[in-house]
């Protein structure tokens, strides 16, 4: 089991590296030669790249038969517990933020209906094709949505920039980065962003594979639900990403940025993360998909919880979030993973 733990931690790291260092500076670059505009870029490029860990984990899971599927949800539901609650809490407590509403509030509602459509496909337990079908449809009308929304309600963004790679990095840190430097072609010719680009997605699905089956075995030594672990540790490990990323634009002002893609890579880990997967399963010969409603459906309604009191906590303060409201969030996910810690305890 020390074993598992280790190849668990290892894999959350490298899944960092991967995912900030090159797969999401690669996407940066292709939004750019697309000419997308940040909202578009950032709904749909920019999610892939801080979502991917969560994606990939899930199509693994739900492509195994014993049961793993759970792994998938449960991570995906628990990430999203993590960005919404961690996320903003802590990019608000580097610095306050004052959001432009409009999108935020477009994002909001998309984030609402999708948590009701996944409670709602999870109720009885059983994922059927047309459930599969209508999260990908919605967000196909989300990031119609997206396109649109700024001409019909008239306001400014910030325009994408491309990601900046620290290096602040020393020791092991520093090898570790030239060695993979040299292996994921550090110059910036097209060549070289494609290459990064696809080598990413190859690395990514991989060390989601090693993720996922070493969760499933510590799960299974330590005699605790796969859905427990996967929505504790794994949904924190899987959003190393974006907690990075989003403290990084904080840092710089642009609190908004951050809160923007907590919420946005919401939307894509619940529509596209669970939705593709299922529908990926079906081509593939699978008739339904059985999901585990005991530990998932009471996360799923805290999950909606935490977006109306997000929700009413920006109204209140006016599209304003400081230091004092991000303690308050991480004081709640601090609760909910003791919540789920005494769940273990008292079985």
């Amino acid at each position: 089991m020390l074993w598992h733990l280790f190849i668990l931690l290892l894999t959350f790291y490298l899944l960092s590296v991967v995912t900030d260092r090159y797969f999401i500076p690669a996407l940066d670059r292709i939004a750019g030669k697309l000419q997308l505009n940040s909202e578009v870029a950032g709904a749909t490029l920019m999610a892939i790249g801080s979502s991917a860990p969560e994606f990939f984990t899930a199509l693994i899971s739900v492509m195994r038969t014993n049961g793993a599927s759970d792994i998938g949800a449960g991570t995906i539901v628990g990430s999203a517990i993590f960005n919404i609650l961690v996320i903003i809490g802590v990019s608000a407590m580097f610095r306050k933020a004052k959001l432009t509403w409009q999108p935020v509030f477009r994002d909001l509602i998309f984030y609402s209906i999708s948590i009701v459509l996944m409670v709602t496909a999870f109720w009885d337990g059983h994922i059927s094709p047309t459930e599969a079908l209508m999260f990908v449809a919605l967000y196909l009308i989300y990031i119609t949505a997206v396109y649109f929304w700024q001409s019909w309600l008239g306001y400014q963004t910030q325009e994408l920039e491309e990601s900046s790679e620290s290096e602040s990095a020393s020791g092991w840190q520093k090898f570790i980065y030239t060695l993979s430097d040299q292996v994921m072609l550090s110059d910036k010719s097209g060549y070289a962003i494609l290459w990064r680009f696809g080598l990413s997605i190859v690395l990514i699905g991989v060390l989601s594979y090693l993720m996922v089956e070493s969760a499933i075995f510590v799960s299974y030594a330590l005699k605790i639900h796969p859905a427990i672990i996967a929505l504790t540790v794994l949904a924190a490990g899987t959003s190393i990403p974006d907690l990075i990323s989003s403290v990084i634009v904080a840092k710089q002002g642009r609190g908004d940025m951050a809160i923007s893609n907590a919420v946005g890579s919401n939307i894509f880990d619940i529509l596209i993360g669970l939705g593709a997967p299922w529908l990926f399963a079906f081509a593939t010969g699978r008739s339904s998909i059985t999901v585990a409603t005991e530990n998932l459906l009471s996360s799923m309604f805290l999950l909606l919880a935490t977006v109306v009191a997000v929700s009413f906590l920006l109204i209140i303060r006016r599209w304003e979030i400081g230091r004092r409201a991000g303690f308050v969030l991480v004081l709640l996910y601090l609760a909910y993973l003791m919540y789920n810690i005494n769940q273990v305890l008292t079985r």
